[in-house]
């Protein structure tokens, strides 16, 4: 009973936060509504995609509720934890990413997410994971400073040292092992998250996802109209290339997306609308485009290093 009554609890302010989060992109873009896919999975479960395309300041965004149900967990958990073996399982979340139109405006993800594995006689399984991250292809000091400071914020009320634990965890994470690079300048990560408990880290969960808004709409609002050409967006291009990459190749929540059965299209909501790759593809030793590279990239304490 204990587990049913959480479950449905969480699920309400996934949903709750799922509204917001498109009211609130809706009011920025200010031309274009979301467009909503109501979906049930064959194997067990329901969503609500909400998808957003060539808007004023949005080119394309997803924002995702999920809910799915199965009774045997995946390759892709069952490997690295071994007694969720023979379990079933339920797991629901809000995942999200925008690509901006303008290549000044940093690309963003965000998700917040639970899941609990049950097994008659033996007491649940369950966790939290999600975060945020931030990608962009022109570095600006002064929005990597605003999106961790927020993160340092939703991570204050639970210990000082949450923050340089989650942002050490998101730095670890979204990297992109083949090319040596991180996928941009981080923000908060966790996962399998069940510390002290139940309601502690619900909390954490809730403030990461509630704090998401105030991290990224002032950088949005403050990019969106800087004059750009045709440089600039073949170099946005060829960044979301990278992003396409890790999304398919190392990203979890993709994988255990596929592996579940997950609906295909929702899964692959994140990719780009429109990417580049070239052979070889490399941009001039002291063009504002190698900036990004030489001086965002590599991982820093935004809190304490913007020089």
């Amino acid at each position: 009973m204990t587990t049913i009554k959480n479950t449905a609890k969480v699920r309400q302010y996934l949903l709750e936060l799922q509204q917001k989060i498109c009211q609130s992109f809706e009011q920025i873009d200010g031309t274009t509504p979301f467009v909503t896919d109501n979906w049930q999975r064959e194997a067990g479960g329901w969503g609500i995609t909400r998808t957003l395309d060539n808007g004023s300041a949005i080119e394309k965004g997803g924002v995702n509720f999920s809910y799915i149900r199965g009774s045997a967990m995946p390759a892709s958990a069952t490997a690295a934890r071994p007694e969720l073996a023979g379990r079933h399982y339920e797991a629901m979340g809000v995942s999200l990413v925008i690509h901006p139109k303008n290549p000044y405006v940093p690309t963003s993800h965000a998700n917040v997410r639970y899941f609990v594995a049950e097994k008659t006689g033996v007491a649940p399984v369950w966790w939290f994971g999600g975060g945020y991250d931030l990608t962009p292809c022109y570095g600006n000091k002064h929005d990597c400073y605003h999106w961790h400071r927020i993160a340092q914020a939703a991570c204050e009320p639970f210990g000082d040292h949450i923050y340089p634990h989650l942002k050490q965890w998101c730095d670890d994470y979204f990297y992109l092992p083949h090319r040596k690079e991180a996928r941009g300048i981080g923000g908060l990560f966790f996962d399998d998250w069940n510390e002290p408990d139940f309601e502690t880290a619900f909390a954490l969960m809730r403030s990461v996802g509630d704090s998401y808004l105030e991290a990224y709409l002032p950088i949005l609002e403050r990019r969106r109209y800087t004059p750009f050409g045709e440089r600039q967006r073949n170099f946005q291009l060829h960044r979301r290339g990278r992003y396409a990459e890790f999304n398919l190749v190392f990203d979890r929540g993709t994988q255990f997306g596929l592996q579940t059965g997950g609906r295909t299209e929702s899964i692959l909501m994140s990719l780009p609308p429109q990417v580049c790759w070239s052979y070889n593809y490399q941009v001039a030793k002291d063009s504002e485009e190698a900036v990004l590279q030489r001086n965002f990239l590599p991982i820093r304490d935004w809190l304490r290093d913007i020089t």
